[in-house]
């Protein structure tokens, strides 16, 4: 992660809510075969456990099991212009928030894919409020369990958590608001909010 303490984010719950919200992340793994990355919706299924599935062919579902690897969640992130500081001699960068999850994954049995399935679900589900939650009960009899046949589950015990919240911090408030708002006039309105709510 950023090298520069300013950005160092060490707030276990903040990030672990983050990147709850967040929902999607990047798997890498190194294999025999070189490194790999899979794409992925997740699920926390405790303090520092994560669940996902994916396709049986997928490249890094033969080598997951037993193997430790990286899961990255990313969020908002832009280009920050010199000019939107108003202050002179300032440089181009890019402003971002990332989170890091590395442990051991462990591949599930059925009974556990299907709860991870339904729990991943659920937690996207509830964000759609008031829509009803949909649930798998609203499925033909039969065609889930034969859906299920096409996927793996795995379950990654994290031991490292790392994260960058690079959101203008080395800047004093006045340039960061100035950016903030050349940002937003730009378009990045995501990168804009994060910039105007640092944590605490």
């Amino acid at each position: 992660m950023h090298p520069n303490a300013a950005f160092r984010w060490e707030d276990r719950a903040a990030m672990r809510a983050f990147a709850q919200e967040v929902g999607f992340g990047m798997l890498f793994l190194n294999t025999q075969d070189g490194p790999h990355v899979a794409h992925l919706p997740f699920v926390f299924l405790g303090e520092d456990r994560i669940g996902f599935h994916m396709a049986r062919g997928n490249a890094i579902a033969r080598y997951l099991d037993r193997a430790e690897a990286l899961f990255v969640i990313n969020g908002p992130d832009g280009y920050i212009s010199p000019d939107w500081y108003g202050a002179p001699d300032q440089v181009p960068t890019w402003n971002y928030v990332a989170v890091e999850l590395v442990g051991s994954a462990r591949k599930m049995d059925e009974a556990e894919l299907i709860a991870q399935s339904d729990a991943l679900s659920y937690s996207q589900e509830l964000k759609l409020t008031p829509k009803p939650v949909w649930t798998r009960a609203k499925m033909t009899d039969g065609l889930f369990e034969k859906m299920l046949r096409g996927i793996y589950g795995f379950e990654m015990h994290v031991t490292t958590w790392r994260s960058t919240l690079k959101l203008g911090q080395n800047k004093s408030d006045a340039m960061r608001e100035a950016a903030a708002n050349g940002a937003a006039a730009a378009g990045n309105i995501a990168i804009a909010d994060a910039m105007r709510n640092l944590p605490e």
